[in-house]
């Protein structure tokens, strides 16, 4: 048996073992949430399991605020013009400037 036959044998075992982990643990039950019995039993007693703010329907909200940003949504506003570029020509000192849009 080659070395690479050797590896693939022992990690395909490895993968195998696993599998079984599970079933080594000899539960008693069918699933692993079974036995919850007294749990299960208060909760279905329990007289208003929702909370009290649930019952709220009232939707805080402005319709027309939520109109005018679904348009923003759908046709966003131009982009601003770029900001215009100052390029000093002359030295620190010469005042000459020239300004481009």
């Amino acid at each position: 048996m080659s070395r690479n036959s050797a590896l693939i044998l022992v990690l395909s075992t490895g993968l195998l073992t696993g599998c079984a982990a599970d079933y080594l643990n000899h539960y008693d039950s069918v699933t692993l949430a079974a036995g919850d019995s007294q749990r299960h039993n208060s909760l279905l007693q329990t007289v208003d399991p929702f909370n009290p703010a649930s019952r709220n329907t009232h939707i805080g909200g402005d319709g027309a605020r939520a109109a005018a940003v679904a348009n923003n949504y759908r046709f966003p506003p131009p982009p601003p013009p770029p900001p215009a570029i100052t390029v000093n020509v002359g030295g620190a000192g010469s005042g000459v400037t020239t300004t481009t849009p």
